[in-house]
This record gives structure tokens, C-alpha cells and sequence, in this order.
């Protein structure tokens, strides 16, 4: 049986040492796309008797996908196997209005295709959009690749 010190370097430390970043390598290893979740993650916790996976970010965010998207301070989930359901403080802006996103799933990973459940529908989107961890800016603009913005100023907080 392995020592906890020698589990806590495998599950920790050898990540660190080898360039990964452990809350992306999780939702790899439990079939989902690392970039579900911003760079900014500063820690997170995983109980895998619960399957709670809670992710705190230096600070609240905008990330660009498909669309704009907002992280809170701290994101929860149930994460399973291709999936992250029982989502809170993850929005996305669906024409200028922020849906919740409740769900994630990846059934079918041949297909590249994921499944964001918003509430109101079911969002298909190219698993590409999620390859690589975005940058994620605190005031909800974000500069594209010929140096515009992506986003407006005050996002989700100016329809409060």
C-alpha cells in the first residue's frame, strides 16, 4: 500500500514537476477538455467519494469561447466521467442575456462535439473551443487577435 506521502507527491507535486496543471489534468482524466475551466485557477478540491469538484479563481472572470463567459470566484460541480453536472458559477452570455450553465457533458467524445446544458436548452459546442485553459480578464473585455475587444465593459454586473 502506498504511503500517503508518496500519494500526495503522484496526485500533487508531479504534476507541478512536470509542467501539468492538476485541476486541468483532472477534468482530462475524467474525459472532459482542460480548457472548461480558465488559467486562473488559483486551487481547487476534489472528493471523489462525492464527486464535489470546487475550483476557486484568483478573482471573478470573463473568458471568450464561442461566446462570452463568466466565472465566479469559486465554480462547483459533480465531476464524473464526461461529466460535470449540478454547475454553479459558470454563465454565458446567449444574445445579451447570462443562462446559467448547469451542466457539461461529453458523451460521445468521437463526435468533437460537447453538450452545455443552459437551462432553457442544450448548447452544442465544438470541443475545440476548449483544447487549451483561456485567459480569463476581470473586467469583461478581452482583446482579440488583431487588438480589438471581445465583450463589453461591466458585463453580467450591469444587469443586476
Amino acid at each position: 500500500m502506498a504511503t500517503p506521502s508518496l500519494l500526495f507527491f503522484f496526485i500533487f507535486l508531479l504534476p507541478i514537476l512536470t509542467g501539468g496543471d492538476p485541476i486541468h489534468d483532472l477534468l482530462k482524466a475524467h474525459g472532459l477538455p482542460p480548457g472548461l475551466l480558465p488559467k486562473s485557477v488559483a486551487n481547487f478540491t476534489f472528493d471523489p467519494s462525492t464527486s464535489l469538484l470546487e475550483a476557486y479563481l484568483e478573482k471573478p472572470c470573463y473568458a471568450k469561447y464561442d461566446s462570452l463567459a463568466y466565472f465566479d470566484r469559486v465554480v462547483t460541480g459533480n465531476l464524473s466521467y464526461g461529466v460535470l453536472k449540478g454547475v454553479d458559477g459558470f454563465k454565458q452570455e446567449e444574445l445579451f442575456v447570462w443562462l446559467p450553465v448547469k451542466g457539461i457533458f461529453n458523451k460521445n467524445p468521437e463526435s468533437g462535439v460537447i453538450l452545455f446544458d443552459i437551462g432553457l436548452a442544450h448548447k452544442q459546442l465544438s470541443m475545440s473551443l476548449f483544447e487549451t485553459p483561456p485567459e480569463c480578464r476581470p473586467d469583461g473585455v478581452l482583446g482579440d487577435s488583431v487588438g480589438g475587444s471581445l465583450g463589453r465593459r461591466g458585463g453580467i454586473h450591469e444587469q443586476r
